[in-house]
């Protein structure tokens, strides 16, 4: 989307990179912006000493841990000095709620929360299948903690954009005065495409962030509790779950059940394109998962959870199937394996959703207009204020 708008805007980008990350090769993606202004920042790992203090301090505020980890000083520097340029900036967008406390307050520039989740759903819905009590317990205070902090964002902002009009609809619940556009998530549809690779026979596969604990959940979970009864009618089946940072506990879950897990790589497509279908077993999450409509690009019959395909538009047995349930997600993706035709049929009604529906060029000129939007509104606001000013 970046990449899009920067070839009709001016954008400057501030965001951080990991040890691992290549800070240069994303100025280069992006030829385009401006200026990319990427800053070294390492968030707290989960259990490790920096993370109980993010906690314990976390807890003395009225942030959750998950975004108190996120508050950077350094970025909120460099977003403030951008600011006091003598060149005004028509907008600033806070891309995900995390990025929200970086952005400082600033009367006369008009901030876009790019909202991709409804982050305290998800928060809300680990809670329901935490099985340990105590974790369950700091959960509950987590999700209330998001819900405040997304609620304070989406009044904070003179637009909030949302991924889904479920999305939407929870954010104008909580704040019904905002203005909340919708844009859906987009692919690139150039680059996920069929490959025409030769399919593994049974062979399935999964893909995306493996330190996104939704994500990490849904495989352990799949594979206690579907996979054995996949392997019961099909031994030979396979599976393969794609995607950077595995923890140690997916590790360990994957090779027990006989799990391929590949860590971080640098295409995902070839994983996707062997296989014979892609499955998105989901038990918690929200906003829109981009995972699909990949594997759609590509022309993969999909089975997933109505979790996981929440908020995409899609029609259940047209452009994918819906299997709630551990028996339930067996039983759909052995029959697919089984029906050829049905696969392919799936696999072409996606691919041409997102062709005509989702495509980067489209979703970001959707997302164009929302910034617009908000520059016009603050503007006549402003106008407005300045008048008062005059009057009193």
């Amino acid at each position: 989307m970046l990449s899009a708008l920067s070839r009709q805007h001016h954008v400057t980008l501030v965001t951080t990179h990991g040890p691992d990350d290549d800070a240069q090769q994303l100025a280069a993606r992006l030829a385009h912006c401006d200026r990319v202004i990427s800053l070294p920042y390492r968030p707290p790992k989960v259990g490790g000493r920096a993370f109980v203090r993010a906690v314990a301090r976390s807890w003395l505020s009225s942030y959750p841990v998950d975004l108190w980890k996120w508050r950077v000083p350094a970025v909120s520097g460099a977003v403030k000095s951008l600011l006091l340029e003598a060149e005004p900036f028509d907008a600033v967008v806070a891309d995900f709620l995390f990025a929200e406390p970086n952005v400082p307050r600033w009367p006369r520039t008009p901030m876009v929360f790019f909202a991709h989740n409804v982050e305290h759903q998800i928060w809300r819905r680990l809670a329901s299948v935490e099985p340990q009590r105590w974790r369950r317990a700091v959960l509950e205070v987590e999700w209330r903690k998001m819900r405040r902090c997304e609620t304070a964002a989406v009044q904070r902002a003179d637009v909030t954009v949302a991924v889904s009009d479920a999305d939407r609809d929870q954010f104008l619940d909580a704040v019904p005065q905002a203005t909340v556009h919708v844009v859906p998530t987009g692919v690139d549809t150039n680059f996920f495409a069929p490959g025409g690779r030769p399919h593994v026979p049974r062979r399935l596969v999964f893909s995306g962030s493996m330190d996104w604990y939704p994500n990490e959940d849904a495989l352990i979970d799949f594979a206690a509790h579907v996979w054995p009864r996949l392997r019961a009618r099909h031994p030979d089946i396979s599976m393969t779950v794609v995607g950077r940072n595995p923890t140690a506990r997916l590790r360990a879950a994957a090779a027990d059940a006989g799990i391929d897990v590949t860590g971080t790589v640098d295409d995902v497509r070839p994983f996707i394109d062997e296989a014979q279908v892609y499955v998105v077993p989901l038990r918690v999450g929200g906003g829109t998962r981009l995972k699909i409509f990949e594997a759609l690009a590509m022309a993969k019959p999909v089975v997933s959870t109505t979790i996981g395909a929440e908020g995409l538009g899609l029609v259940p047995d047209r452009h994918f199937i819906a299997a709630d349930g551990h028996d339930a997600l067996a039983r759909s993706i052995l029959d697919l394996l089984d029906d050829a035709p049905r696969r392919a049929a799936l696999g072409a009604e996606g691919r041409r959703l997102v062709d005509e529906c989702y495509s980067w060029g489209q979703v970001a000129r959707d997302f164009e207009r929302s910034v617009e939007h908000a520059a016009r509104r603050h503007d006549l606001d402003l106008e407005c204020a300045d008048r008062r000013l005059a009057v009193s």
